[in-house]
C-alpha cells in the first residue's frame, strides 16, 4: 500500500528517459525539432467537470476531442488546493515546503524563478507568452522580462470587459483572442511556449452573481437539473467536527453565498459548468488557429485545473481541504508526435502540479533542475509505467485572519493521499483533529476510521508516512 522510499530513490526512478517507448517510436516532420508547448491552466475546476472524464451534462467538445486523441490523467491532483501556491508549485515543479509561497503576496525571488519552466525554456531559445492570471506573488513580483509576449493579469480581474472599441467583451473570449495573437506572431523556425491562465471557472469574489458568464451561454444547461451531491445532506454534514461545520470558516460562508437553496444550487452550478464551457470554446479556438498557422503537427497541449472545488459537498463551497472534490483536477495532454496506439490512453497513475514543469522541460529536450521535485510524465503518455509514485504529501498552510485578528478561517492541514486511503491532519487543532478515509470502499469520504479500532494498524503506518513525506518535502 504505501512504497518506502527515500526522495532520492523515487526520483531516480520516476525520472525515466524517452527512448525505447512502449508504443513504438515517432517518425516524419514532427520528430525532428523542438517540440512547442502551450500549457492551459484553469482556475478552480475538479477533475469531473469534463465529459471524457463521464460528466453527462457539462460541455466540452474540443477538451474531450484532446483526450480521445492524446491522453487523461485520471487520477491528477494537486499538492496544496489555493490559487497562489498551486501556480508556485507549476512553475517551479516543487512542494510549497521547498518553494515557500504559503500566500497571495509572497512572490519568487530571481534565484527561484531562474530555475522555473518558463526561465529554463527561455535560456533555451524558446519565444514565450503568458496570457492571464499570472497569480503569484503581487504586480512588482510579475516576472515579465522572461516573456516575449506579456499579457499577465494582477490579482482576480474581473470577467466583464470592453474590448478596443468599447464592445462588451467577457474575460474568457479576451483570452483566446491574445492566445491566437500569440500564435500568430510565432515562426516555424523557433519554439515556442504559451502559458494561458484562466480565470473561468473561479468566481467573481465581491460579486452576488459569482460566477459570471458570456451571456451567449445563458441559455445553456437552462433545463438541466443539476444533481446534489449525498454528502451535502444537513444529516451528513452534522456528522463532521464542529470546527468544520463552523458557520464562520470560510468555506461555510461561501456555501451560504452559493448553495444554501436549491434554486441558488442549480443557478451557481450551472454558471460554473457555462464558464467551463467557455474555457473549452477558447480551446477549439486556439487549436484551430494551430492548423491554419501550420503549427499543429509539432505542438504539444496540456491542460490543467490549479485545484478542485467543492460544489456544497460536505457543506463546504471554495477548495483548500483534502478531499477529492478538493485536490482532484483534470489533467489531459495532447501530443501530436505520439503513435496512433498510443493515443485515447487514461493512465492511472498519481500525477501531480508539480509534474508539470519537469514534463515540459522533458518533451522540450531541456535539462530538469535538481530542485524540482516533480517526475516527468511524458513515458506514461507512451505507456510506460515509470513512474513509482504510489501516494504524495498534501499540505495547506494559508492563513485567513480578516484584519490580521480571530481564528484562522482557513484551517491548516497536511496528509498523505493515496489512491486506496487518505489521511489528514488539521494540524492547527489543539489536539491536533485526524481524518483516514478508505477510498475503495468509502469513495465519498463520508466515514473517519480514525476512531475505528480495526484500523489501529494502518492509522500509525499512514501516521508513519505522513512524517516520512514532510521530511522529504523540505
Amino acid at each position: 500500500m504505501m512504497q518506502q522510499t527515500t526522495r532520492r530513490a523515487f526520483l531516480r526512478s520516476a525520472a525515466v528517459g524517452l527512448g525505447a517507448l512502449a508504443c513504438g517510436r515517432t517518425v516524419g516532420r514532427a520528430a525532428a525539432g523542438r517540440p512547442n508547448a502551450i500549457f492551459l491552466l484553469t482556475d478552480d475546476q475538479r477533475w469531473d467537470t469534463l465529459g471524457c472524464a463521464g460528466n453527462p451534462i457539462v460541455r466540452t467538445p474540443h477538451i474531450d476531442a484532446m483526450a480521445t486523441d492524446g491522453v487523461r490523467f485520471t487520477n491528477a491532483f494537486v499538492t496544496t488546493s489555493i490559487c497562489a501556491t498551486s501556480r508556485a508549485s507549476i512553475f517551479s515543479g516543487q512542494y510549497a515546503r521547498r518553494h515557500g509561497i504559503h500566500d497571495f503576496a509572497t512572490g519568487f525571488s530571481d534565484a527561484a524563478w531562474a530555475d522555473s519552466y518558463p526561465a529554463r525554456l527561455k535560456a533555451a531559445g524558446y519565444r514565450l507568452g503568458l496570457v492571464g492570471k499570472y497569480g503569484v506573488g503581487r504586480d512588482r513580483d510579475f516576472q515579465k522580462d522572461t516573456f516575449d509576449f506579456w499579457r499577465g493579469i494582477a490579482g482576480q480581474p474581473v470577467y466583464e470587459q470592453k474590448d478596443e472599441h468599447g464592445n462588451d467583451r467577457h474575460l474568457t473570449a479576451i483570452m483566446g483572442d491574445q492566445s491566437i495573437e500569440f500564435l500568430r506572431g510565432c515562426s516555424a523556425d523557433r519554439p515556442f511556449c504559451l502559458s494561458v491562465s484562466f480565470k473561468a471557472p473561479h468566481v467573481q469574489d465581491a460579486d452576488p452573481r459569482q460566477f459570471i458568464y458570456d451571456p451567449i451561454y445563458k441559455d445553456l444547461y437552462k433545463d438541466v437539473a443539476i444533481p446534489v451531491p449525498e454528502t451535502a445532506s444537513p444529516e451528513h454534514v452534522a456528522t463532521l467536527p464542529e470546527f468544520l461545520r463552523d458557520d464562520a470558516t470560510t468555506a461555510r460562508v461561501r456555501w451560504r453565498m452559493r448553495f444554501d437553496t436549491p434554486q441558488k444550487y442549480q443557478e451557481m452550478v450551472k454558471g460554473y459548468y457555462r464558464l467551463i464551457t467557455g474555457v473549452d470554446t477558447v480551446v477549439g479556438r486556439i487549436r484551430a488557429e494551430l492548423d491554419r498557422l501550420g503549427l499543429a503537427d509539432n505542438t504539444i497541449v496540456m491542460l490543467m485545473g490549479d485545484n478542485g472545488f467543492f460544489l456544497g459537498e460536505h457543506g463546504f463551497a471554495g477548495k483548500w481541504y483534502g478531499h477529492e472534490e478538493s485536490i482532484r483536477v483534470p489533467l489531459v495532454v495532447h501530443d501530436p508526435r505520439l503513435p496512433a496506439a498510443c493515443r485515447g490512453r487514461t493512465p492511472a497513475q498519481i500525477a501531480l502540479n508539480i509534474d508539470i514543469a519537469p514534463t515540459i522541460l522533458s518533451l522540450a529536450g531541456v535539462e530538469v533542475p535538481p530542485a524540482m521535485q516533480g517526475a516527468d510524465l511524458s513515458p506514461l503518455m507512451r505507456g510506460r509505467p515509470g513512474l513509482a509514485r504510489s501516494d504524495f504529501f498534501y499540505e495547506h498552510l494559508f492563513v485567513h485572519r480578516p484584519g490580521g485578528r480571530g481564528p484562522n478561517l482557513i484551517p491548516q492541514s497536511e496528509g498523505v493521499v493515496s489512491l486506496r486511503y487518505k489521511y489528514l491532519r488539521y494540524i492547527d487543532r489543539e489536539p491536533v483533529y485526524e481524518q483516514l478515509f478508505d477510498l475503495q470502499n468509502d469513495p465519498h469520504e463520508k466515514r473517519n476510521l480514525v476512531y475505528d479500532p480495526a484500523r489501529q494498524g494502518l492509522l500509525n503506518a499512514m501516521r508513519a508516512r505522513w512524517e516520512q513525506l514532510r521530511a522529504e518535502c523540505v
